[in-house]
């Protein structure tokens, strides 16, 4: 059996792919991580970070009202859940600046499911930080929502989790 370097799976040995995340195996055989900073990457979980709790919006809500919520709790997104607390979106600073682009006064009562990124990738809160990071490094993601293993929303983290996460790894 090969452990998965990012999930901690066990997996029948010769698999190319994690059967539970999906990490290509094909490096198992590497040598340990050099320095204690890569070495606590694929050691820590998320859940390391101290994720802050999601602040949460209905896909009905104005999108104006959503982006006083984002200054107001001087955060840079917010996630957007179905009545049934289902994860349906996510709107970013990022979502305000490419879509509304100075729109405010015409577009501000529009709901914010018209400007939000559908179907968010997300990860489970024991997944590994390496993992975390993967993610938001190939998607281009700064923040990432966080489900419990029935896929609701418990967590998020941004970039500025990871940048503080490897600023206290280096002063170890």
């Amino acid at each position: 059996m090969i452990d998965c370097p990012l999930c901690d799976s066990k997996n029948i040995e010769g698999e190319d792919f994690c059967q539970q995340c999906g990490q290509p195996l094909s490096d198992t055989h590497l040598a340990n991580p050099p320095t204690a900073v890569e070495r606590s990457l694929i050691r820590d979980r998320i859940e390391s970070l101290n994720p802050a709790e999601p602040i949460t919006v209905r896909p009905d809500a104005p999108v104006a009202e959503v982006l006083k919520l984002l200054v107001e709790r001087k955060i840079g997104c917010v996630l957007v859940l179905d009545p049934e607390g289902e994860l349906v979106g996510v709107f970013t600073e990022r979502d305000a600046i490419a879509k509304l682009a100075g729109k405010l006064d015409e577009l501000g009562s529009h709901p914010v499911s018209e400007f939000m990124t559908p179907a968010p990738q997300t990860l489970e809160i024991d997944a590994k930080v390496a993992f975390a990071v993967r993610q938001m490094d190939q998607g281009g993601y700064r923040h990432v929502p966080l489900v419990d293993e029935n896929a609701r929303p418990v967590g998020i983290i941004s970039v500025r989790d990871i940048l503080q996460y490897f600023t206290d790894k280096m002063r170890q």
